[in-house]
């Protein structure tokens, strides 16, 4: 069977310049077309209609024929199909001719395939490439607009809709003419979504080349009540920053799937690190984020060694396996012992939510308490403090207490909600509202410490356990209070005297402390630093 590939590529482009020829993920634009149109299975012979010297040069590198197209043939009004039939090489019988449009650089060789056999197994005149795109629309008729559609339905209710895409149009040889390519028996062969994608605009060059960059992304994080939980927070709002799904990998021996919450990522289970290497094999990601505290060497080597071409990036890793990562943020630490090191508060990650709130005003008196000691509170501190606030003394204030996913002994603790001035909360979903209402805070020394700062509330703040006391951003420097690891019971509760009584001249200093770091930009920042890898 002769079936031959025609792809027309003139050099007279209006909307995007040299379309044809520009570099998109390291080749030209046609390129893409032609490697499928050689790598395919059952394309015989290929040519490329052109007017460029530029793209008959690419054709010819690439071992293919060229047709050049005569002036007439160029023109914006003139069809494909008098191109298409223009350069059909006389004096051979042929049994398919393939129209492959440079445009369409995302389509992958296996879906052509399947679509020329598809026409050859099912006798059709043609076959055209499209993808099913249902939305509610809307034509005209009679001179009026009308709705194209029955009844109003959600996307995936809709009825098929099939719009054509440049990718293909596969025909019979008998039923091509100056004026057609389509015959009597003609079915459309539908594309996946990522490879229906035409350059047609500059943002569609945007698009396919993300596409084109093939990114896959995988992370590794684990949280529970020892580690704390703030890694998985940061690895949620990281993934949400690709423009690809990740995937989410935890170990089940350290990590309660719970503590992810109700989340639409790809969450992957993996018991210990020999399954996440066998995965990683397979899965070959060119970008891999761990998120898992110290990281060893021989952790590293081993990663390295199931993904050799992906860059590596760690998080919060003061280990000695930062020597084999491409990149590492510490936003907790200050040490940049090595270049990829990427240290201090200005790669923090905000929470999403909290960009959108300003900072708090300062009032005269203090009426109302923030108190969280993020997700798992090892040293117990929620349960000292309500235990503390529950004195009479205090009742003329209101305390807003928040439990995370990861505390233990949560029924007990939401008791003290008898309490008219205690409102103990559990998992929220609305802490810098919560957070934003308060006048002063207490905390422990990780990621809820940034987001005090960033909302300027004036803070008092302890360590949960060694690692915390080397965090150098939540310290009386920066505008905290802080009062150490496991302080007793009589120093944390001179400190919140002293809080609730501070003027708030006292209090506008401490904010102007904590505002005076750019909390906000730490996320473009450490996406910026990665894209660039």
């Amino acid at each position: 069977m002769h079936i031959l590939a025609i792809i027309p590529a003139r050099a007279g482009s209006r909307g995007i310049p040299n379309k044809n020829i520009r570099i998109i993920g390291e080749h030209p634009l046609i390129y893409y077309s032609i490697k499928n149109a050689l790598n395919s299975r059952y394309i015989t012979d290929i040519i490329v209609s052109t007017d460029s010297p530029e793209v008959r040069i690419i054709a010819q590198q690439m071992g293919v024929k060229v047709h050049w197209r005569d002036d007439s043939l160029c023109e914006d009004a003139v069809t494909l199909d008098a191109v298409i039939a223009d350069a059909i090489p006389k004096g051979k019988v042929w049994d398919y001719i393939v129209t492959m449009q440079p445009t369409s650089p995302t389509l992958r060789v296996e879906t052509l395939d399947l679509a020329i056999q598809y026409t050859t197994d099912n006798k059709l005149d043609t076959v055209i490439s499209a993808i099913n795109a249902p939305h509610l629309s809307w034509g005209i008729k009679d001179g009026k607009k009308v709705p194209n559609y029955t009844e109003r339905l959600n996307r995936q209710y809709l009825p098929p809709c099939y719009r054509e895409t440049g990718a293909f149009v596969i025909s019979k040889a008998s039923v091509v003419t100056p004026k057609t390519r389509i015959g009597k028996k003609v079915d459309i062969f539908e594309l996946p979504e990522n490879e229906a994608q035409d350059v047609d605009t500059f943002e569609d060059l945007l698009n396919v080349a993300a596409t084109l960059s093939g990114q896959k992304v995988g992370i590794y994080v684990n949280g529970n009540n020892k580690r704390g939980i703030g890694h998985i927070y940061r690895a949620l709002e990281i993934a949400d920053e690709f423009y690809v799904k990740p995937d989410i990998y935890y170990d089940t021996n350290q990590t309660d799937p719970k503590v992810f919450g109700n989340t639409k990522h790809n969450l992957i289970p993996v018991n210990g690190i020999a399954e996440l290497y066998q995965i990683c094999k397979k899965k070959q990601y060119t970008i891999f984020i761990n998120d898992i505290l110290t990281t060893s060497i021989d952790y590293m080597i081993g990663l390295k060694s199931v993904l050799p071409d992906a860059k590596i990036i760690n998080f919060e890793d003061d280990g000695e396996g930062i020597i084999k990562a491409d990149l590492v943020f510490n936003a907790l630490f200050h040490d940049e012992d090595f270049p990829q090191v990427k240290a201090g508060e200005k790669y923090y990650i905000s929470g999403k939510t909290f960009m959108f709130y300003q900072p708090i005003k300062i009032q005269d008196y203090v009426k109302k308490v923030f108190i969280s000691f993020g997700g798992a509170d090892p040293q117990n501190y929620s349960d000292r403090l309500l235990n503390m606030i529950c004195k009479p003394e205090y009742k003329n204030y209101k305390f807003i207490v928040v439990l995370g996913r990861a505390k233990f002994n949560v029924e007990v603790l939401m008791e003290f909600n008898t309490y008219e001035n205690i409102e103990v909360l559990y998992d929220v979903a609305n802490m810098p509202e919560l957070m934003a209402g308060c006048d002063i805070g207490i905390t422990s020394r990780g990621r809820t410490g940034y987001e005090l700062a960033l909302l300027g509330i004036p803070s008092i703040a302890m360590a949960q356990n060694k690692r915390e006391e080397k965090h150098g951003f939540v310290c009386n420097e920066n505008g905290f209070t802080y009062i150490g690891l496991n302080p007793e019971d009589e120093i944390i509760e001179s400190n919140l005297r002293m809080y609730l009584n501070l003027s708030r001249k006292s209090r506008q200093n401490f904010q102007n402390k904590l505002l005076s770091h750019d909390l906000r930009g730490g996320r473009r920042r450490v996406m910026g630093l990665i894209n660039n890898l």
